[in-house]
């Protein structure tokens, strides 16, 4: 079984305007990294501050990127994760019978599954639709971890569960996933350690970095892929400094601040309980973007 969802792939923001879903904006964005390489666009994720967005919200944002895309060649990954398992089977179907190519569904947050109870969520989940389904680990944010046996179990049960982003940090965790089943689509879920994925056969990247510059995140797990680990590591050693400070405080503040310097966004608005970055951070941001070409609309 072939999947396309492998490549440069963009962790979207969600654009606000008066506190409402910038639809014409996120339009935009899309198109933006549809024209600058991305091999896949990732709706209301982590970095879509899907936490905070109404259900309405969230649908009407896979719909938008899955109008975006259609015709270009451009694959969407929707998000659909909740900590209720009926929510993510209900977001996950939507994203089905509305285009979506495939479904990111993070590990359930704040309730603490065991590891038969992520088992059973992800089989409940992947026997609920017919797309592929791919896994998202991040415990730092979740408090809870997927374990690598649990993927291991869930990739070999379930037939459309076809890999992980793994966003722990742990290159030692990459290894092992990889070493167990070279078969697994592992992508990385840390700007900082993309190249190191990619040079241990993972096969793409969700990047936050690439919303600002999704033509060298574009160029570096292309060059990967290709085989050209010395020009993958080269571009991804230009990008440590704007990897660090996208990260000085929470996802997606200071990609959100960063864009909205750089001209991408028009206002710079997040959902309640996040907010802009402090003047210090602000500053490291404008300074720091500064050093990068920076590919507007």
């Amino acid at each position: 079984m072939e999947h396309s969802i492998v490549g440069a792939m963009t962790a979207l923001v969600t654009p606000f305007k008066n506190g409402e879903l910038d639809e014409v904006k996120y339009a935009k964005l899309v198109q933006r990294q549809i024209d600058n390489g991305i091999d896949v666009v990732v709706p209301v994720g982590t970095t879509g501050e899907s936490a905070t967005l109404n259900h309405e919200e969230h649908r009407r944002c896979i719909e938008i990127a899955v109008e975006v895309c259609k015709n270009t060649g451009v694959k969407v990954l929707a998000g659909a994760g909740s900590n209720a398992t009926h929510e993510a089977i209900g977001l996950a179907q939507f994203a089905q019978n509305h285009g979506a190519d495939a479904i990111l569904s993070v590990t359930p947050y704040y309730n603490k599954p065991t590891q038969e109870g992520l088992y059973q969520h992800y089989k409940a989940l992947a026997s609920s639709v017919e797309l592929p389904v791919m896994l998202y680990n991040v415990p730092g944010r979740t408090g809870c971890d997927l374990q690598p046996e649990t993927i291991f179990r869930l990739f070999r049960d379930c037939a459309n569960i076809i890999g992980v982003k793994e966003a722990t940090g742990s290159i030692e965790r990459c290894v092992d996933l990889l070493a167990h089943e070279p078969k697994l689509i592992l992508v990385s879920g840390d700007d900082a350690i993309n190249y190191p994925i990619l040079s241990n056969d993972g096969k793409g990247v969700i990047s936050v970095t690439s919303n600002i510059l999704p033509d060298q995140i574009a160029n570096l797990t292309h060059l990967a892929l290709q085989g050209d680990y010395h020009g993958a590591k080269a571009i991804n050693d230009s990008l440590y400094e704007i990897n660090k400070v996208l990260f000085c405080e929470s996802n997606p503040i200071p990609i959100k601040a960063a864009m909205y310097i750089a001209g991408l966004l028009d206002t710079l608005e997040y959902r309640l309980p996040l907010v802009a970055p402090n003047s210090e951070n602000m500053k490291k941001i404008e300074n720091t973007i500064k050093k990068y070409n920076i590919k507007g609309f």
